[in-house]
């Protein structure tokens, strides 16, 4: 039976993908070189330039599945009508989530993207700048519904949440500490919420309020 091209030609690119984010952790993207990332692969170095023509052709396609995933995620949640709460706490369950099954791939994330001014080109800063304009629109949403206190800005507190989450994860992946289950992870993720609620929650609300 023949191989599928299609199929083969995702496998291919997978490996490539698997071995560049285990070379550019280990090297820093700056350091590595498409022929480690081949020897990584268990390919030849000219066909790596047959998936993606430059270095920073590839790490564009693994930070593209990154952005992809997560605005996925956004679209999701907006079709779905969850209340704020749970909203935001799936914003953090897909940060902790993709760190527990796929730590190399937001090892880079922080170290090469969101901490290195050097490798954070117009294109990224759009999309950061796009998952925070939809971050702040659930923090809108918790404002207008009486969640979330409104003397603040909602951009303040789009800031204050996404900063946290975004320091808990770079400590974690600084120091190596892995998640080490479902259980653990859902711990972090309602820790993290709980302490941000307590802090941006409406003062006049008695109770965590499911709007």
């Amino acid at each position: 039976m023949k191989k599928n091209p299609v199929d083969s030609r995702r496998i291919k690119e997978s490996a490539i993908l698997e071995a560049a984010l285990r070379v550019i952790k280990k090297k820093g993207f700056h350091k590595a070189r498409m022929g480690d990332i081949a020897r990584e692969a268990g390919i030849s170095y000219g066909l790596v330039y047959h998936y993606f023509k430059t270095k920073e052709d590839l790490l564009e396609t693994i930070l593209g599945r990154w952005w992809d995933g997560l605005f996925g995620l956004m679209a999701e949640t907006r079709a779905a009508g969850e209340n704020v709460p749970e909203k935001l706490r799936r914003i953090i369950l897909f940060l902790l989530d993709s760190y527990q099954h796929h730590p190399n791939l937001v090892n880079i994330f922080i170290t090469e993207i969101s901490r290195s001014t050097a490798n954070l080109t117009r294109k990224r800063l759009e999309r950061f700048k796009g998952f925070m304009a939809l971050t702040e629109e659930v923090i809108v949403e918790g404002q207008t519904k009486g969640v979330l206190r409104d003397d603040f800005k909602a951009r303040y507190l789009t800031y204050i949440f996404l900063g946290s989450l975004e320091a808990f994860v770079s400590a974690m992946v600084l120091v190596n500490q892995k998640i080490k289950g479902d259980g653990q992870k859902e711990k972090i993720a309602e820790s993290i919420l709980e302490v941000f609620l307590n802090g941006a929650r409406n003062k006049k609300k008695a109770k965590r309020p499911g709007a």
